[in-house]
């Protein structure tokens, strides 16, 4: 599936600053970048790996109080998903040193507080059957409420809350898939299923030796999903973090097939 997208963006800060910045789709598995064009208006590039060398972050100093930044790219997903109630889990001693760090607790993923509510609520199910029912236990209970959480929103809050955004569904998939000692992260992803279209979160599984996407809100799939980049939790995918406050004068996101 071809997907088109588009991202403007104007922000003024109280001085010369240095952003950095997660928007662009990666080169990773299961989806391909036909072209890709990133301006960021006066500032200084550099570059670095993402988490796990998922995709790049970007680091753009600005000589100015203001930044103008157009990003466009058309992706093509070749992914295909597996149905998840099919897919084994990794015995602990088996799982790759690389994936350890996304079965621990992280900042808005307190996952060891959840160990007890997963194990009596999912106990009798293992693997990719306890996963799939985690996701849809997570859409049947929240209701997607926008400005209902903030940057500081735990997953403590939106469990007793039972309502949120993609950023929080994430949280809570990841963390009860991480109390099921199965390793879960953060992913930062564009879907044209999002409505509003906007920069949108979901959750990715490690199920028999590879990721898999999965969305608590029900939005989107993986066959339709470009990854951005992954992390442990809303703090390692923010698409961009400030060094000073930063005023939005004006962002817009595009996604479309084709």
């Amino acid at each position: 599936m071809l997907i088109q997208i588009k991202v403007a963006m104007q922000y003024r800060f109280m001085q010369p600053n240095t952003v950095l910045l997660a928007l662009e789709a990666a080169h990773y598995d299961g989806q391909q970048i036909v072209n890709a064009h990133i301006n960021i208006n006066d500032t200084e590039v550099s570059r670095f790996a993402g988490d796990a060398d998922v995709g790049q972050r970007i680091i753009a100093r600005a000589r100015s109080h203001d930044m103008n930044l157009t990003y466009s790219a058309q992706v093509d997903v070749t992914r295909s998903s597996r149905p998840l109630h099919l897919l084994q889990a990794a015995p602990l001693h088996l799982v790759p040193g690389a994936v350890i760090p996304y079965l621990r607790a992280s900042r808005y993923c307190q996952s060891d507080k959840f160990t007890h509510f997963v194990d009596s609520r999912f106990g009798d199910l293992a693997g990719g059957q306890k996963i799939a029912a985690i996701r849809d236990w997570i859409e049947g209970e929240l209701t997607y409420v926008p400005g209902s959480s903030d940057a500081d929103t735990s997953v403590l809050e939106t469990f007793a809350g039972r309502v949120g955004v993609c950023r929080d569904y994430a949280h809570l998939m990841c963390t009860m898939a991480r109390a099921a000692q199965i390793p879960a992260r953060m992913v930062a992803a564009y879907s044209p299923d999002i409505t509003p279209p906007d920069f949108h979160a979901l959750a990715e599984v490690w199920l028999e030796g590879a990721w898999h996407l999965v969305d608590a809100t029900g939005m989107c799939s993986p066959e339709s999903t470009a990854v951005i980049a992954v992390g442990r939790d809303a703090y390692d995918i923010a698409f961009m973090e400030s060094q000073v406050p930063a005023e939005m004068l004006y962002q817009s996101v595009s996604v479309v097939r084709g």
